[in-house]
């Protein structure tokens, strides 16, 4: 049933505004106005577009969509952002009038440590209006898995590299998690609700989103390159990082210079998302 969901297709339109690029400035401590029309975005800024629109009525009791529609009713409780691979091809601009077009590429079910998985990848091209090719094509992982069991033993974690060149002290809290699900009208309660996610997904705190981490690890890299043109990002994240202690974002250029490795680790050096950036 669910494989009959590959090659499912979503087409969205949006324009490029100044205000969320404005918010997301001011979410991430930059100071400054309204960029002018005509700037570029930042790498991964266009996740402020595009945003599920869904009804109030249709949201499920986690804050997201009940399951079908364009992605597959998946029954699993618990949903992750998995990671991402992005290429940008060209830039977008504020102003500009842009088109998202989006593909179910799979759907792959397994089982793991703590139970049943199951995997979606989506395919999005986006492209400037009058573009025939694309600005950005991005492959987004998605991963549901079942709620913990009671004495659920966790996979061991990885510790982090020790050889950082650049580190930044995040301390992730109430407010900045919920202004970035404002900013990206993301209803999942497991970033805001603490009740809710210590007492029905059973996270020991509020879980900071793998899309806020990932922007952060590439603002990383802005602030410390910024004559760095990124070609292709992409991430893993490997476990959940919650609010209340401090995490890091981390990085470090490879040896030829035309890659960067990037990382974020837990307070206790547990990594928890893996990424490579290189440039073009």
């Amino acid at each position: 049933m669910l494989d009959d969901w590959i090659g499912k297709t979503q087409t969205l339109s949006d324009v490029v505004t100044a205000a969320p690029c404005a918010a997301l400035a001011a979410t991430l401590d930059h100071p400054g106005e309204r960029p002018a029309v005509g700037a570029p975005l930042p790498p991964l800024w266009h996740w402020l577009y595009f945003l599920p629109t869904r009804r109030q009525s249709v949201l499920g009791p986690d804050g997201h969509p009940t399951r079908g529609g364009f992605l597959p009713p998946v029954s699993l409780p618990r949903r992750m952002w998995a990671g991402s691979q992005l290429d940008f091809h060209a830039p977008l601009r504020v102003g500009d009038p842009v088109t998202r077009i989006s593909t179910i590429e799979s759907v792959t079910q397994k089982s793991g440590r703590s139970g049943p998985l199951v995997f979606v990848r989506v395919r999005h091209e986006i492209r400037r209006q009058g573009d025939t090719d694309a600005a950005i094509t991005e492959f987004h992982d998605i991963v549901y898995r079942d709620a913990p069991k009671p004495g659920e033993v966790a996979a061991p974690p990885k510790a982090a590299p020790a050889d950082a060149t650049w580190e930044r002290r995040c301390v992730p809290d109430e407010v900045l998690l919920f202004r970035y699900s404002a900013l990206t009208f993301n209803g999942h309660r497991i970033h805001y609700d603490r009740r809710y996610v210590t007492e029905v997904e059973g996270y020991p705190g509020l879980v900071v989103h793998g899309p806020l981490i990932a922007t952060l690890l590439l603002d990383l890299l802005r602030e410390r390159r910024p004559d760095v043109d990124v070609a292709r990002f992409e991430f893993r994240a490997l476990r959940p990082t919650f609010d209340g202690r401090p995490f890091f974002v981390c990085g470090k250029p490879e040896a030829d210079g035309s890659a960067f490795r990037l990382w974020a680790r837990d307070h206790e050096g547990r990594l928890t998302m893996d990424a490579v950036a290189r440039a073009r």
